[in-house]
């Protein structure tokens, strides 16, 4: 496990992060409590994804020392024109640097870059049971606004998400 406890650095991610960020989504992945995803992520997928990541939807990571400790990015919530302010977000902390409070840093700094790039809303789906996410929303300034019941199956069992989102009042003239 990584040592070093200083204060994390946030920047955009780049492209040579996919592996690291691979490293940590799959870790979310495996663990089950985070995502309906079930197949892992390659870093030449990660890559792409990363690739498809412009300035409207910015993907920023954590970095302590020389290990990338977490990643969290902004995606499109619809096409729709009215919703183009909403972004739907994502944060993973890796397993070797969770309850350090990394990932409240991260978040806090991918809302102001929501902020400052003009979106009013971020929003996200966070599993009921994921105490720990709904935790972080909650120090961050999320609301929990209801629940998807049955959304989606995980290894066979209906799975309930909360829906949390978090108002940029600055972008709400």
């Amino acid at each position: 496990m990584p040592s070093d406890t200083s204060a994390p650095k946030i920047r955009h991610a780049r492209l040579t992060d996919a592996r690291d960020i691979a490293l940590i989504y799959n870790q979310g992945i495996g663990e089950r409590i985070a995502t309906f995803e079930t197949e892992l992520r390659s870093e030449e997928e990660r890559r792409k994804w990363l690739e498809g990541h412009d300035e409207k939807y910015p993907v920023l990571v954590a970095e302590i020392g020389e290990n990338v400790a977490a990643w969290a990015g902004v995606s499109s919530y619809r096409d729709r024109a009215c919703y183009s302010g909403i972004g739907e977000f994502s944060i993973y902390v890796s397993k070797d640097f969770r309850g350090k409070g990394i990932g409240m840093i991260l978040l806090n700094s991918l809302i102001e870059e929501a902020s400052r790039l003009g979106y009013w809303k971020l929003l996200s789906r966070v599993f009921v049971s994921n105490e720990a996410s709904r935790r972080l929303c909650k120090s961050c300034g999320f609301r929990e606004v209801g629940i998807y019941e049955k959304h989606g199956k995980l290894d066979g069992k209906w799975i309930d998400t909360l829906i949390v989102e978090r108002l940029i009042p600055e972008n709400l003239i």
